[in-house]
C-alpha cells in the first residue's frame, strides 16, 4: 500500500468579539500568505475556544483554503505551550511559533515544492533576511510583527473610539515611507532615474535644461510615480525572468556626482520591492484604513503604499480568498496632502518613544575603576559563591558520539572546553531536577546542553528553544540519531513560549538574552541555571532597564552601569592578567545586580564561577531557585 504523506499542521487562532467569532490579524496575515503562495503544504486548523464558533468564518474563505476546526483543549501539548500562529512538523516534535517564524516557514515550504516561484522567493528580501531578526533586537521587526498589528487590534476592539491621531506605530510607518530608499544597487538605479527625468523634461519642454528638481514642495509627499521604481519593483515579482535593460547611461549622466542624483521613492514598505513585510502590513493597514477615515489626511504615503500593493500580481486574488475586500482609496485633496499640523501630529512623542528604544550611548571615557570604587564605598563588591561540586563530570568516554560537542565543526581544544562548560550546567540541573520535571534549554543553538540533559535525565522532558531554524534542524537530527524520546523543539522568540516548566537553562546567553531567560523563569516560578555572555551588548530593553536592583539603582546611573558591562567583556585570555581580573570583577558586579533583582521575587540566587575557570573567558554561572512550594528548594538546598 502506498504510504500516506503527512503534512505539517498549521494552527491559527480564532477570537470572539461581542460573542461573534473573528479572525485576529495574525491569522488573517497567515491565510493571506498561504493564498498568495498557493501553498498546499500544510493541514490548516482554526483554533477556537467554543465548539462550532469558526463555521461562519469558514464560509467567508475561499474553498481553495482548506481549513479544519479544532478546540483549544485538543491541541498537541507542544503547540499548547506556544502562542499562535504555530506549525507542528510531521514528526510532532518540532514546533515553529510566532508570526514572522511561521510566515518565513510557509515561504520556504512553498519554494521547496516549486523552486521556480521567483515571486515567492522575492518575499524574503535581500539576502533572504526579511523579518529574520527577532523582535527583541530589531526595531523594524518589532514594529511590523508586534507594534502595528497590536495597535490595529486595539482599534478593532474599540470601534467606537475614533482616534483623532493614528497610533504611534502607524505614524512611524508613515514616516518610514516618506524617507528615500536605500537599496543594494542604489547608484545604478538612481542614474537610470536621472536619465529618464531628463528625457521626459526634454520631451515636455524642448527648451528645458539641467537636472529637474526631483523633490516635491516642502511638506508635500513625492508625486505619484508609476515610473522607474514601480517598474523595477514589479519586474522583481515576475515569475518569468525579465531581461535586464541593455541601455547604458550616456556619458553626461555617468559624470553626475552620486550626491546629485535624484533619490528613489518608497514603493513598498522596505523600499523598492514587495516583501514579506508588505504581506504582514496589508491586512493590518486595510483594517485600519476602512475604520479610521478621520485620520487619512495624515497618512498620504500609507495610502499610496496601499494602492501600489494592490497592483502586485496575485494580491487581489489572495485578498479575496481571505475575505478581504480591498479597494483603491480616495487620496486626500491637495490641501490635505500637507499632512497633519504641528498640533495634530505627535512627532515629538514618536521620536521620544523611538529614542528610548534606540538611544545610542555617548562614548565611554576612562576605565571602570571610578565606578567600582563608588560601589565599594556603598558596600557593594563582587562576591562568588563556592562551587558545590567542582570535580563533577559527565562520563564522556561512555556517552554516545552524537552527544559529544566534537560532533560538528569544532576544534578539539574548543570541544574540550565545551565539555567542561556542560559539566557545570548539567551538574547544577541534575541537583535541581526531579522525575517528571520539564527542563527548557533557552537559546539552545544546536542542542549541546539540551541533548546532554535529555540523555542524562530520561525521566524529565526537555524542550529546546531557538530562533535559528538551521540550528534546531541540526539538533533534531542529532536527537533522532540518539533515539531520544523525551526531547522536543521550538523555533520561536522567547516571548512566544508560554508553557509551564520547572527549570530553565542557558549556556552563554548573549547580552540581554540572559535577562530575558531569567525573567521567563521568574514568571514561570522555575529555577534557572544560566551562564551569561557578551556583557557589552547589555542595554535597556522593552521589559527591563539597567541597573535592575534597587541597591545598584541607588548607587549607579545607567551610563555608569554600562561602563561595568563594557569592561566585563575584557576577560579574553590574551589580555594582561590584571586587566582580566578587573573584567572578572565587573562580570561579578553585573551578575550581582541581576541576582539581587531576582531575589526581590523571592528567589535564592548564587553567583559562582564554572570549574575550571579556563573553560571560558565568560565563566560566571547564575543558579537560582524560587521560594517554597516549588519542590526545588530541597535539591537546591544541597547546593
Amino acid at each position: 500500500a502506498a504510504e500516506i504523506k503527512r503534512h505539517p499542521s498549521l494552527y491559527l487562532e480564532v477570537c470572539s468579539q461581542n460573542e461573534e467569532p473573528r479572525l485576529p490579524l495574525h491569522t488573517s496575515i497567515a491565510l493571506f500568505l498561504l493564498s498568495y503562495c498557493d501553498c498546499k503544504s500544510f493541514k490548516v486548523f482554526l483554533v477556537s475556544t467554543e465548539p462550532g464558533s469558526s463555521q461562519s468564518l469558514r464560509s467567508q474563505l475561499s474553498v481553495s483554503l482548506d481549513v479544519t476546526d479544532v478546540q483549544l483543549e485538543d491541541l498537541p501539548q507542544l503547540v499548547r505551550g506556544c502562542r499562535l500562529p504555530a506549525v507542528l512538523d510531521e514528526t510532532g516534535s518540532l514546533c515553529r511559533a510566532g508570526l514572522a517564524v511561521v510566515l518565513r516557514h510557509i515561504i520556504n515550504k512553498t519554494l521547496k515544492a516549486d523552486p521556480s516561484r521567483n515571486d515567492v522567493l522575492a518575499l524574503l528580501g535581500f539576502k533572504k533576511t526579511c523579518l529574520k531578526a527577532c523582535a527583541e533586537v530589531s526595531k523594524w521587526t518589532r514594529l511590523c510583527e508586534i507594534g502595528i498589528p497590536s495597535a490595529v487590534e486595539e482599534h478593532l476592539k474599540n470601534p467606537n473610539n475614533h482616534y483623532q491621531q493614528p497610533p504611534l506605530s502607524i505614524l512611524s510607518l508613515e514616516r518610514r515611507l516618506a524617507e528615500p530608499v536605500k537599496v543594494h544597487n542604489d547608484d545604478k538605479i538612481r542614474r537610470q532615474k536621472l536619465q529618464e527625468q531628463r528625457q521626459n523634461q526634454k520631451n515636455e519642454s524642448p527648451e528645458g535644461r539641467g537636472i529637474p528638481d526631483s523633490e516635491s514642495e516642502p511638506g508635500q509627499p513625492p508625486q505619484v510615480c508609476d515610473g522607474l521604481e514601480l517598474r523595477a519593483a514589479l519586474a522583481k515579482l515576475s515569475v518569468d525572468s525579465v531581461p535586464t535593460p541593455t541601455t547604458r547611461e550616456n556619458s553626461e549622466i555617468r559624470k553626475v556626482k552620486t550626491t546629485d542624483l535624484p533619490p528613489l521613492e518608497h514603493v513598498f514598505a522596505e523600499g523598492l520591492y514587495f516583501t514579506l513585510t508588505d504581506v504582514v502590513l496589508l491586512p493590518c493597514i486595510h483594517q485600519y484604513l476602512v475604520r479610521a477615515l478621520d485620520t487619512l489626511h495624515q497618512l498620504p504615503h500609507l495610502l499610496r503604499w496601499y494602492s501600489r500593493v494592490q497592483e502586485v500580481p496575485g494580491v487581489l486574488r489572495a485578498a479575496k480568498a481571505c475575505g478581504m475586500a480591498l479597494s483603491i482609496p480616495q487620496l486626500p485633496t491637495s490641501s490635505g496632502l500637507l499632512g497633519p499640523s504641528a498640533e495634530d501630529n505627535p512627532t515629538s512623542l514618536l521620536e521620544q518613544e523611538e529614542g528610548q528604544e534606540m538611544s545610542t550611548q555617548p562614548p565611554f571615557v576612562g576605565g571602570p575603576r571610578p565606578t567600582m570604587t563608588k560601589l565599594q564605598e556603598n558596600g557593594i563588591e563582587a562576591a562568588f559563591a563556592p562551587h558545590p561540586c567542582p570535580a563533577w563530570t559527565l562520563p564522556w568516554d561512555s556517552l554516545p558520539g552524537a552527544i559529544n560537542p566534537t560532533e560538528g565543526k569544532m576544534s578539539n581544544i574548543r570541544a574540550a572546553r565545551k565539555r567542561q562548560q556542560l559539566n557545570n550546567l548539567v551538574a547544577m540541573v541534575t541537583e535541581l531536577a526531579r522525575p517528571g520535571y520539564t527542563v527548557v534549554d533557552f537559546c539552545s543553538g544546536t542542542g549541546h546542553v539540551g541533548i546532554v540533559l535529555a540523555h542524562t535525565l530520561p525521566d524529565c522532558q526537555v524542550i529546546l528553544i531557538e530562533n535559528k531554524e538551521e540550528s534546531l534542524v541540526r539538533a533534531q537530527s542529532r536527537s533522532a540519531e540518539l533515539g531520544l524520546k523525551n526531547l522536543s523543539f521550538i523555533q520561536a522568540n522567547l516571548d512566544y513560549f508560554t508553557g509551564a516548566f520547572h527549570i530553565g537553562v542557558a549556556l552563554h546567553a548573549c547580552g540581554v538574552a540572559t535577562d530575558m531567560v531569567m525573567e521567563h523563569c521568574i514568571q514561570a516560578r522555575a529555577a534557572f541555571v544560566i551562564s551569561p555572555c557578551c556583557y557589552g551588548f547589555i542595554q535597556n530593553a522593552i521589559k527591563f532597564s539597567f541597573p535592575k536592583s534597587k541597591q545598584f539603582q541607588e548607587t549607579l546611573t545607567y551610563k555608569e552601569h554600562m561602563i561595568l558591562c563594557r569592561f566585563a567583556d575584557q576577560t579574553a585570555v590574551q589580555l594582561p592578567p590584571d586587566r582580566r581580573l578587573i573584567g572578572k570583577q565587573c562580570m561579578g558586579l553585573v551578575d550581582l545586580d541581576r541576582s539581587w533583582a531576582a531575589e526581590t521575587h523571592g528567589y535564592s540566587v548564587l553567583v559562582m564561577t564554572m570549574e575550571p575557570e579556563s573553560c571560558s573567558p565568560k565563566n560566571n554561572m547564575l543558579v537560582g531557585w524560587p521560594p517554597q512550594n516549588s519542590g526545588l528548594e530541597v535539591g537546591a538546598g544541597q547546593l
